[in-house]
């Protein structure tokens, strides 16, 4: 039995809702296709891809800073307390075989470093752009659509 890809969904907190717009679609297109949503847990682009892979009738697993369940938005379907705090997002994108980085502050470009540093690939919707001559590795591959970020994710994690 093979398991399903584990998409990270990755972007700040509080968001604009064209983000949330799209965090939401990228979350659907994930859980659409059989994937499982990992996210912090908590608002913003977070909250927001969970509602869409929830809709999709998908998995939205939620990674939150503290120790309570109930600082989970209300549409994770797991939501896991680690009490580490912002050192959680090593976990979000550890548990990930991709990622897709939609908008994003300072905590989102922390989780696209790591997940760089891990070898992880990453896709990024309107979110940061990092010096290609600086960077021992590929970098945020950069897409227009949702449904692009979605595809190469997918394509990426069956590597």
């Amino acid at each position: 039995m093979s398991q399903p890809p584990y998409i990270a969904v990755i972007g700040p907190g509080q968001a604009e809702p064209p983000a949330e717009a799209v965090a939401e679609a990228v979350g659907a297109l994930v859980a659409r296709r059989g994937g499982v949503v990992v996210t912090g847990g908590l608002g913003g682009v977070m909250a927001a891809a969970c509602r869409g892979a929830r809709r999709a009738g998908g998995l939205a697993v939620g990674l939150l800073p503290g120790t309570d369940r109930a600082d989970a938005n209300p549409h994770c379907t797991v939501a896991l307390p680690t009490g580490i705090g912002e050192a959680r997002n090593a976990l979000v994108v550890r548990a990930a075989d991709a990622v897709i980085a939609v908008s994003g502050g300072y905590g989102t470009l922390s989780e696209i470093g790591l997940a760089l540093k891990m070898g992880l690939p990453v896709f990024g919707l309107d979110t940061w752009e990092l010096d290609p001559w600086r960077l021992p590795g590929p970098g945020i591959r950069a897409c227009r659509t949702p449904e692009e970020a979605v595809d190469l994710a997918f394509a990426a994690a069956r590597r």
